[in-house]
């Protein structure tokens, strides 16, 4: 068993744009770390703030499932395929970018937004771009367990499907309470906190840090202080992706 513990210090800082406060938590854009390139299939995971009234012009992307959750704020989304519609915070967005597609992201409202944007490597290449949209209020929903917000385990139910064998929860974990998420040593656990205080295994995790695990069948995860956080289920072999 191994558990990585990276601070939120250790983030990548990028303002490309005077309009854009990004921290990228694995390479991306000019930032590449050759032993910081993915964790199994998680390919991107981007904690972005938008500024009022700016946003993404349209862009293209290819051969990824893209996964966007709002925390604070909303986006107004449109692409290539036709879907013009606006995400909210407690939604989650959901984009096969397969053989190809263009899209543009923008806060048209007068305060920031505030998001997480992940993107996983599919399961197979070569599928038809496709969209879903899920409103599951997980910001403020269900207290004290893991809420799965979107998935490629056909066994959960009324969840935002994606092409990965992963699955990413999020949950609103009391202080003091506890959580026990089951694994397997084949596959691999990441947290990401968005805020509090929480103990994974015995590490301290505060805003921001994230851990990286491996070779774990259990995961003990205790709030020492109110706090909300992603946990992302993945498979550690490529061929599982």
């Amino acid at each position: 068993m191994m558990l990585k513990y990276i601070s939120a210090a250790d983030r990548h800082h990028a303002a490309p744009a005077a309009w854009l406060n990004s921290y990228f938590l694995f390479s991306f854009a000019d930032y590449f770390d050759r032993d910081n390139l993915h964790f199994g299939p998680l390919r991107v995971f981007n904690d972005d703030s938008v500024a009022a009234q700016s946003g993404f012009p349209q862009h293209p992307h290819s051969e990824m499932e893209i996964v966007t959750l709002v925390l604070e704020g909303e986006i107004q989304h449109q692409d290539t395929m036709g879907n013009k519609t606006t995400i909210k915070a407690g939604e989650v967005q959901r984009m096969t970018a397969g053989t190809g597609l263009a899209h543009s992201e923008f806060n048209r409202q007068d305060k920031p937004l505030h998001l997480y944007q992940l993107w996983f490597i599919p399961g197979q290449k070569g599928l038809a771009p496709s969209y879903e949209q899920k409103d599951i209020g997980f910001i403020s929903g269900n207290k004290n367990e893991l809420v799965p917000l979107v998935t490629g385990q056909k066994v959960l139910e009324d969840v935002v499907y994606m092409n990965s064998n992963s699955t990413v929860y999020w949950a609103n974990l009391d202080c003091d309470k506890e959580i026990q998420f089951k694994t397997f040593p084949i596959r691999l656990t990441f947290i990401y906190v968005k805020e509090g205080v929480i103990f994974v295994n015995g590490t301290e995790l505060g805003p921001n840090d994230q851990a990286r695990m491996t070779g774990d069948d259990v995961v003990q995860i205790r709030a020492s202080k109110d706090a909300q956080f992603i946990l992302i289920d993945l498979p550690a072999s490529e061929a599982n992706y």
